[in-house]
């Protein structure tokens, strides 16, 4: 799966770069990804007994008029393929491909309480610079780790200062002290 949807991502990129309309197509690429992983889009992707004329007449009155030509074609061409099923992972990997190249990535960070904006201005500048990309921020809050935060990149722990990490270390150490005190 991963091959079909490097492959599909790959020439939608490049078709985008070749016609200089990548901004465009990415937040319509977007708006296409979050609308396709609605419930009522899903049903009918994956439904055995939907014919691929019903598909793509279905697809036709949602996204004709929303997306521009060439992208509604990528989704006209993966439904008459049948690789429909596919589509979602294909414009992340597509969407990940433009963020890359124009060097944009979402930290994701988690708080015990809600930051405010400066904090995250702060945040969003640091990361920035650290990282060398525009950052945008995806915050949550978690009361469950106690206090401080953590900062997840790219699928890599930037920073975990939390409580809750804390207190685990602590308790590893102390486990690891008693136990080298008793073998002593």
């Amino acid at each position: 799966m991963a091959d079909l949807r490097d492959r599909y991502a790959t020439a939608l990129f490049e078709l985008l770069m070749e016609n200089g309309a990548l901004d465009v197509f990415l937040k319509q690429a977007a708006f296409l990804r979050d609308t396709l992983q609605d419930a009522e889009c899903q049903r009918v992707i994956n439904h055995p007994h939907i014919s691929v004329a019903e598909k793509c007449e279905f697809f036709n009155n949602a996204f004709a008029e929303a997306i521009h030509n060439d992208l509604y074609g990528f989704l006209h061409l993966a439904i008459v393929k049948k690789h429909e099923k596919f589509l979602v992972p294909i414009l992340t990997a597509f969407i990940d491909m433009a963020d890359r190249y124009y060097r944009r990535t979402t930290a994701n960070v988690t708080s015990a309480i809600e930051l405010n904006e400066g904090q995250i201005s702060a945040l969003k500048e640091l990361l920035s610079k650290k990282l060398n990309k525009h950052v945008e921020i995806s915050l949550k809050v978690d009361p469950s780790v106690i206090g401080g935060l953590y900062i997840h990149v790219d699928g890599y722990f930037i920073v975990d200062q939390t409580m809750k990490k804390r207190l685990h270390d602590m308790k590893v150490n102390i486990k690891r002290s008693t136990a080298n005190d008793s073998q002593a």
